[in-house]
């Protein structure tokens, strides 16, 4: 899928396979695009991500907002289990990680979080659908979040015998609390967009055929803002939270003592046979 440039003078962009950037005006929108498989996260697609986040921070100011969504009826549905199960067959440690092996440090899926909170713009989830895993992690770290109607949202890790990345175990008490975080995080409960709202996870709950003109309404008024007094703001509230490179390293190595162990290749294999997994503590 090749980068379109909407009612600005930028040249043409990086081609891309599994997003979509475009341009309109001050505003860029990001739209993962792997519908088929509720926007699941491979490596193609990881990589895609941080590209445009970096081609997108080298615009400022032309490019002064940034919305993020996904297409079909999926946000983000957290690492492509998928190729998990591929790794898991070609390697003899049985790392769940897609991108990275477990001494190798945080996978690129994980750093997308510090780097949504590093690009100079504001960054607006636009959560059409499921946000589940890396995809919390990824609508958690931007700034501002609207949900549809139809958007679910759950830290599925535990359901995959994993503990919570992507800066979710930061970001999700930050914002919620403790106790939600503690909630979320131990059942892996599916929970609806009006929950998320009440718990603070999202800023607002639009219909669903609104999301993106809403999202982009709003990115428009941001970036009709002084862009560097913008810039700064971020800064200035980010200031306030733990470095996330540093959170997505302690969740790294909070990671290891599930590595390649018996009940991980469970949850995996039950996903994709579509059964209730059979946990014995191994």
């Amino acid at each position: 899928m090749a980068t379109t440039d909407t009612d600005t003078g930028a040249g043409p962009g990086t081609e891309f396979q599994h997003i979509a950037l475009q341009r309109h005006g001050y505003v860029a929108v990001i739209t993962m695009q792997r519908p088929d498989r509720l926007n699941a996260l491979n490596r193609q697609m990881v990589q895609e991500l941080h590209d445009a986040l970096d081609q997108l921070a080298g615009e400022f100011p032309e490019t002064r907002a940034v919305v993020i969504t996904g297409a079909g009826r999926g946000f983000c549905s957290g690492a492509d289990v998928g190729d998990i199960a591929k790794r898991m067959a070609d390697t003899t440690d049985g790392d769940l990680d897609p991108s990275s092996s477990a001494d190798e440090g945080p996978s690129i899926i994980m750093r997308l979080a510090p780097h949504l909170r590093d690009i100079p713009q504001p960054v607006i989830a636009a959560v059409n659908g499921v946000a589940a895993g890396a995809g919390l992690g990824i609508a958690l770290s931007c700034d501002i979040r609207l949900a549809s109607d139809e958007a679910r949202f759950t830290s599925v890790f535990v359901k995959r015998s994993l503990v919570p990345d992507a800066g979710v175990s930061q970001i999700l008490g930050a914002l919620a609390g403790p106790g939600i975080a503690a909630e979320m995080a131990l059942t892996g409960r599916v929970y609806d967009a009006q929950w998320a709202l009440a718990k603070g996870l999202v800023n607002q709950v639009v219909p669903a055929g609104e999301l993106i003109s809403q999202a982009e309404s709003l990115a428009q008024e941001i970036a009709a803002n002084p862009p560097l007094a913008v810039k700064a703001t971020k800064e200035l509230f980010n200031s306030h939270y733990p470095d996330l490179n540093q959170v997505i390293e302690t969740e790294h190595r909070a990671n290891d003592p599930v590595h390649g162990t018996a009940d991980q290749k469970e949850a995996v294999q039950a996903f994709l046979e579509k059964r209730e997994p059979r946990f014995k503590g191994l």
